[in-house]
């Protein structure tokens, strides 16, 4: 028996190397091993919650005090921060940033449609004007983020004719302004102010200024007033 069991040991050693050398099991040069963990994550991500893309893409933009100069031209110390395009990213980006109540006086943070720029030279914002709401320092905050909701979820009945908002911190107040594209268009101006004051239960009067207005007169008169 002794002899019958050392002569089969050789021959189990020579069974398990052939398994180990089994070409079944082994990876040749440039194939992906298939590594179940890996595999079943990637499974779960491609299964996974899918992100929520808007109507629309946008842009936010800050405009720092502290790089302004009286001598520089006006909107050139304007920066794009980020450019988002679903739910996710917008919160994402909201969620890691300063709000207006934790800005500096003097500066000015915008959120308009991707590849439109903040400017009166802008070629979709030239022929265009602006509503504007004010607030107490630091009260601003709910009104500008229900803004942001209501132009990236395209809450507005001409909402094509939306530009993007901005809003202003200053010494005693902040301001929120919301720009469009075709000021003489009065039924569709009247309409988003209207429901604009409406999203933000705001009381007050609000005036729309014509930027071709403000561009000659810093103190521009409203064109529409609501």
């Amino acid at each position: 028996m002794a002899e019958e069991a050392a002569a089969a040991r050789p021959a189990e050693e020579e069974r398990g190397r052939e398994r180990e050398r089994d070409p079944a099991e082994e990876i040749e040069e440039g194939e992906i091993e298939d590594d179940s963990a890996d595999a079943d994550a990637s499974a779960a991500k491609r299964g996974g919650p899918q992100p929520h893309p808007l109507e629309n893409s946008w842009t936010f933009w800050f405009d720092n005090p502290s790089a302004k100069s009286k001598q520089a031209t006006w909107g050139s110390s304007i920066r794009p921060i980020h450019t988002f395009g679903t739910v996710e990213d917008f919160w994402s980006l909201y969620n890691n940033i300063h709000h207006p109540s934790k800005l500096i006086v003097g500066a000015d943070f915008h959120c308009f449609k991707y590849k439109i720029e903040p400017k009166w030279e802008d070629p979709i914002c030239a022929n265009g004007g602006k509503w504007t709401i004010s607030c107490a320092r630091g009260k601003s905050d709910q009104m500008w983020l229900y803004t942001l909701l209501a132009m990236i979820g395209e809450q507005f009945d001409y909402g094509d004719e939306i530009c993007g908002a901005v809003v202003s911190v200053r010494g005693k107040q902040e301001r929120i302004a919301l720009w469009t594209k075709n000021a003489a268009n009065k039924e569709a101006q009247i309409s988003i102010g209207m429901q604009w004051k409406a999203l933000l239960d705001y009381n007050e009067p609000i005036g729309f200024i014509f930027h071709d207005d403000a561009k000659i007169d810093k103190v521009a008169k409203n064109r529409y007033t609501l």
